[in-house]
């Protein structure tokens, strides 16, 4: 499988493409005037405890103030083997108090209308480790399966701590670490160690609120944490943006910089690969796939919804192998989907009914096997009785269609409006109700084009009958500017 990165920088944003054997699978966005906070270290002041959630709302800074839960304040982490032992959460009140300072992190960003989510358990990540200060476990990622490897990466830490003289604290060895070298590691964990030196002597100098770390800007970010093995090329197209990635990958990832390449041509990166084609299609509720069948998908607040239908597609055998392989064939592009639109929470994927138990099981393992590749953390539970998987995936951004889409002010974010008919009904009840409460010689009715018509045309015999039995004159007038739900009653 071949892999290519694309960056496209401008002065207003910043734009990363992951593209998998020409096919895009993965967006970020980063603008310039709101960027993302997660990963950002805050001297907060608590403004308000609640006992009650076992919560506190904390002012960063922020338009709105962040939320932190109690199992975020106190340390409730350890080993793995300690995982299943009871743990449970102390009093907020124990913990924290209003007024008091605290240094915290962003583990999610402020997302519709909740603020940001907080944590007091400092990460700082680099390209191999995640650093947490306040801990001493070593971890390892689980994408790292081999045993002996991870034991090699665990002793490199205690190996690199000693003969460096560095804090063999907290870390996490990430995914990218399989096969680092001993002066791989501790290059990672002398860097780490004086950035959270610095962080800890910069956050004695503030005042709350304020920043006292800010993580690497979206184009950095891309080669420290989406880089694989498998990645070919990493195509930037901002000549100034290029030699900050050349200087960044020379001191923190050896090797990369002739995979890095300045795109200089005249025509957009972004439509050179067909980049923009695929996220105006990512902002659809349909997906259409390759057989005739399609997607749909509805983002809530509470939840997404994934709808699976053959549409066109018929099938050559019979009823039960035509549903199989659309149910394949949609296991294979809603991975790619939850990927590209950054949708996390709780979803819901309806297949379509299989009666074949088995069947059923190859479905879920494909879109388990399609998951593997997702950098956000799935989990998946069986078919259920109504024949419906339900998944949770990792969120800790908005997704694609919340970043960049903006709900309608027309039906006010409902998907749908009102037809003329019903608003036509609406006004001769509000006629009707207005002609009983005030005396007047008539009725001006302003409203859209459509419902203007519409009450001149189809419901002519009503309103005739509408005056005659109020025994007034209604006239209309059409308002351009008004929605087609919009109208109003004029008394003449």
């Amino acid at each position: 499988m071949s892999e290519e990165i694309l960056i496209n920088v401008t002065p207003v944003e910043t734009r990363v493409a992951v593209v998998e054997n020409g096919m895009l699978q993965e967006v970020y966005v980063e603008r310039t005037s709101r960027k993302g906070i997660v990963g950002n270290i805050y001297k907060g002041r608590v403004v308000r405890v609640l006992p009650g959630m076992e919560a506190a709302f904390v002012d960063i800074g922020l338009e709105r103030a962040a939320f932190i839960h109690a199992s975020d304040v106190a340390d409730l982490g350890g080993s793995d083997d300690q995982q299943d032992t009871v743990r449970t959460v102390p009093d907020i009140r124990s913990l924290l108090r209003e007024g008091q300072s605290i240094i915290v992190q962003v583990t999610k960003d402020p997302i519709g209308s909740k603020g940001a989510r907080l944590t007091t358990h400092l990460s700082i990540p680099s390209r191999y480790l995640v650093y947490m200060p306040a801990v001493s476990h070593i971890g390892v990622s689980q994408r790292i399966e081999d045993e002996q490897e991870r034991q090699r990466l665990k002793d490199l830490i205690a190996v690199s701590a000693e003969s460096h003289a560095l804090d063999a604290g907290g870390y996490i060895l990430r995914t990218a670490a399989e096969g680092a070298t001993e002066e791989d590691v501790a290059r990672d964990m002398a860097y780490l160690n004086r950035l959270s030196s610095a962080v800890m002597d910069h956050a004695s100098e503030l005042e709350a609120p304020a920043v006292i770390y800010e993580d690497l800007p979206l184009f950095i970010r891309t080669v420290r944490d989406l880089v694989r093995p498998q990645t070919e090329k990493i195509r930037i197209d901002s000549r100034e943006s290029y030699q900050k990635l050349l200087e960044f990958s020379h001191e923190f990832v050896e090797g990369l910089q002739e995979k890095i390449e300045c795109y200089p041509g005249e025509r957009p990166l972004f439509d050179l690969y067909s980049v923009e084609d695929e996220i105006q299609k990512a902002l659809s509720r349909q997906v259409q796939l390759k057989s005739g069948g399609y997607l749909i998908i509805d983002q809530t607040e509470a939840m997404t919804t994934i709808d699976i239908n053959t549409g066109a597609f018929v099938g050559h055998r019979n009823l039960e192998e035509t549903i199989f392989k659309t149910n394949l064939e949609a296991a294979r592009a809603i991975s790619r989907q939850l990927r590209l639109r950054n949708l996390g929470g709780i979803i819901i994927i309806d297949f379509i009914d299989m009666e074949d138990s088995e069947h059923q099981r190859q479905v879920l393992r494909m879109l388990e096997k399609m998951l593997e590749r997702d950098h956000a953390r799935t989990k998946i539970t069986g078919v259920s009785e109504l024949g419906l998987v339900e998944m949770t995936r990792k969120r800790t951004t908005e997704s694609l269609g919340q970043l960049l889409c903006a709900p309608c002010p027309v039906c006010d974010g409902r998907g749908f409006l009102k037809t003329p008919e019903t608003i036509c009904y609406e006004i001769f009840r509000e006629i009707l109700r207005v002609n009983r409460a005030y005396e007047v010689e008539g009725f001006l009715v302003m409203a859209s084009q459509n419902v203007v018509d519409r009450l001149l045309d189809e419901e002519s015999d009503n309103v005739a009958d509408l005056e005659t039995f109020i025994g007034k004159t209604v006239k209309f007038q059409v308002e351009l500017v008004y929605t087609q739900e919009q109208y109003d009653v004029v008394l003449l």
